[in-house]
């Protein structure tokens, strides 16, 4: 039984320290560059897309769980996972299996802003 409780911390102690790092990389990279947060969220979308087309990121996915499929560089892993499982069934589904994957968290952050959108007021930010 205890065992049991300490496999479950040790778990959230991996994905938090994966998924640490990966923040603390991104956060290296806004410091000491003139990349623009945008940028950094594309190259980290496709880097997961990358790995995970050689094979590597499901590695890290495997020992990390959610610390490494929270991340945005997740979305990528879940993207290429998609074309990787359809194209197994034909072209077609290589290119709608990276849509398919990653519809149920593309849906949920479209609902969830409009009923944020909903509740609050939005306004500019001004400096």
């Amino acid at each position: 039984m205890f065992s049991e409780y300490l496999s479950i911390l040790f778990m959230f102690f991996k994905a938090f320290v994966v998924g640490g790092l990966i923040c603390v990389l991104a956060q290296i990279i806004i410091n000491f560059t003139d990349l623009t947060a945008g940028k950094i969220l594309v190259y980290f979308m496709l880097g997961g897309l990358i790995l995970q087309s050689l094979g590597l990121y499901q590695y890290l996915v495997d020992f990390a769980g959610a610390g490494a499929t929270v991340p945005i560089s997740g979305f990528g892993y879940l993207l290429a996972n998609g074309a990787m499982r359809g194209v197994q069934k034909g072209f077609f589904y290589a290119i709608t299996g990276p849509l398919a994957a990653a519809s149920a968290g593309v849906s949920a952050a479209v609902v969830f802003s409009f009923f944020m959108a909903l509740i609050f007021r939005s306004h500019t930010k001004f400096n």
